[in-house]
């Protein structure tokens, strides 16, 4: 039971993610060509949203909502097979209702807050999507690795995801999560749908290292708290 429940959390908490963080990208026209308002307020829509939901649900499922996150928390060894298979299940859920709901409700020709390609080049595109999402889970491994850090962690990571889509809507809109990436491609199709393996790939990858740097550096022992 306590295992739905924390799948119920991450879909819940990625649902929430894709509707009002790419919903408000989608609404704002931010289309990462210039530094304008759209750009600001859509950075800050993705870290607001985490901020939320780590306020809401991390209590239940440390509101990973990411399967990034979750493949860094299975390797370092705080997340058991098991729960991580349900988690990426879920989170993958949550994003295509997410997508499905913002379909409903803007249509497709809004985009959605998809991803694309930065110039149409794809390894570009999947070196800043590593470099992007293996600094945001870095900095998630670091402040959750420590009791303390319990009361601040929610602010430290959506300002984390803030200051990555501040670089990264640029170049790719900013993916660093596979599930928010998924959700609204497969609503708008076409090329979003056809370079989407990217922005799951990429990501996923991106959280290995992250987990491997942090072992490396923090040691077993931390690791394992």
């Amino acid at each position: 039971m306590q295992s739905i429940k924390k799948y119920i959390a991450e879909c819940l908490g990625t649902f929430v993610l894709v509707f009002v963080a790419c919903g408000a990208a989608a609404i704002l026209g931010c289309d990462g060509s210039v530094p304008n308002a759209a750009y600001f307020m859509t950075a800050a829509a993705f870290g607001l949203v985490i901020v939320a939901m780590a306020y809401s649900v991390g209590n239940i499922s440390g509101c990973h909502i990411n399967p990034a996150v979750s493949i860094a928390m299975f390797c370092a060894g705080k997340l058991s097979l098991a729960d991580f298979i349900g988690y990426v299940v879920s989170q993958f859920v949550g994003g295509i209702l997410g997508g499905a709901a913002l379909r409903a409700l803007l249509g497709g020709d809004s985009g959605l807050g998809t991803n694309g390609l930065y110039k149409g080049e794809i390894v570009p595109s999947i070196i800043v999507e590593i470099v992007l999402t293996f600094i945001f889970v870095f900095a998630i491994l670091g402040v959750t690795s420590k009791i303390e850090n319990g009361s601040i962690a929610g602010l430290v990571i959506g300002g984390t995801l803030t200051l990555v889509h501040l670089f990264g809507i640029h170049f790719t809109g900013t993916s660093v999560n596979p599930a928010r990436s998924l959700g609204p491609a497969i609503f708008v199709g076409g090329d979003a749908l056809k370079c989407v393996w990217v922005f799951i790939v990429a990501p996923l990858v991106g959280g290995v290292l992250a987990a491997l740097v942090h072992m490396l550096l923090n040691g077993k022992e931390e690791t394992d708290a």
